[in-house]
């Protein structure tokens, strides 16, 4: 009984994308948020514009890219000032100061961030869904798999974009790798590298690495970004509303 018992855990791991050895492996559950030692991207200067960077872009891309900043720049506007999350591998390296938190499950990594509430999945073995199933988006979609201690993500079926610091066609793909270790300190410090291929939109892979510090017992904000549109709209119609009531002022 007790050999059939062990075997029946032994599937079960295997099932779940575990294996052998799953208990040495590191744990990411918890809050993270900016290490304040974390180096930033060569040229990077915050937010989602593509011109934070200097990227080895083809003729194409470039075109496509100055074309987006020749429309966008002379107004301000972003992204995210409608709501709208970075996507990858953008997401990657957060916003500001804003936190995230890991839930981490055998067979599959949930990422919340509390800037936009961007949640990516990372599936881990048999949670997989089949490639020909998968459907393309801004975050694309992610499949993991532990080697030694370090957990890679793959991420493919992304949808062309020239509104973020990396700026990429659809024929993408980001391998993340991520690390556990420690500061100075003795806080955790989770470490993820990135490269991203792309024969379309880069005659080369392009990199970055973003490290997270642990924040013990943290806790993410609520974070509605349609709320302020909605309370500005609603400013616009109080405003009508007592132009309507005024009525017409007469010339003179």
């Amino acid at each position: 009984m007790k050999m059939a018992a062990l075997f029946a855990v032994v599937v079960l791991a295997f099932m779940h994308g575990e294996g052998l050895g799953a208990q040495n492996r590191p744990d990411f559950t918890g809050v993270w948020t900016d290490y304040v030692d974390s180096p930033q991207p060569a040229g990077a200067r915050g937010g989602q514009g593509a011109a934070a960077l200097d990227l080895p872009l083809t003729p194409d891309a470039r075109r496509k890219v100055e074309a987006y900043r020749k429309l966008v720049e002379p107004t301000g506007e972003t992204p995210g000032a409608y709501c709208l999350g970075p996507g990858m591998p953008s997401v990657i390296f957060g916003g500001a100061t804003y936190p995230m938190e890991i839930i981490h499950r055998p067979e599959q990594i949930t990422i919340i961030y509390e800037l936009h509430n961007d949640v990516p999945r990372l599936y881990i073995g048999g949670r997989n869904v089949p490639e020909a199933d998968r459907l393309p988006g801004g975050n694309g979609y992610s499949a993991a798999r532990w080697e030694g201690d370090t957990l890679v993500v793959e991420t493919t079926k992304l949808v062309e974009q020239v509104d973020q610091r990396y700026p990429h066609s659809d024929r993408a793909q980001v391998v993340e790798r991520y690390q556990l270790t420690k500061s100075a300190r003795g806080e955790r410090v989770l470490v993820i590298d990135m490269t991203m291929t792309d024969p379309v939109f880069y005659t080369r892979p392009v990199s970055g690495q973003k490290k997270w510090m642990e924040v013990p017992n943290g806790h993410l904000l609520p974070y509605d970004c349609a709320e302020e549109g909605w309370r500005k709209r609603l400013e616009q119609l109080e405003q009508r509303a007592a132009e309507a009531v005024a009525g017409p002022r007469s010339g003179r």
